[in-house]
């Protein structure tokens, strides 16, 4: 059986940032989610797209 994080106090250092999104991109978050291997929540798949954007980028 796997074991899920329990929940707690956010990482210190961190913030959080609400955004609204269309219908559309969250079904293509959800349908994202359902390929990758450890099924990552929906904040987890936002959180590694925007690091990614970032480092391609060259802003991180």
């Amino acid at each position: 059986m796997s074991e899920k994080k329990k929940m707690g106090r956010p990482p210190a250092g961190t913030e959080p940032v609400m955004v609204r999104m269309t219908h559309e991109t969250v079904e293509a978050i959800d349908a994202y989610r359902r390929t990758a291997e450890d099924l990552p929540t929906r904040p987890e798949v936002i959180r590694r797209a925007v690091e990614a954007y970032l480092e391609e980028h060259g802003q991180k």
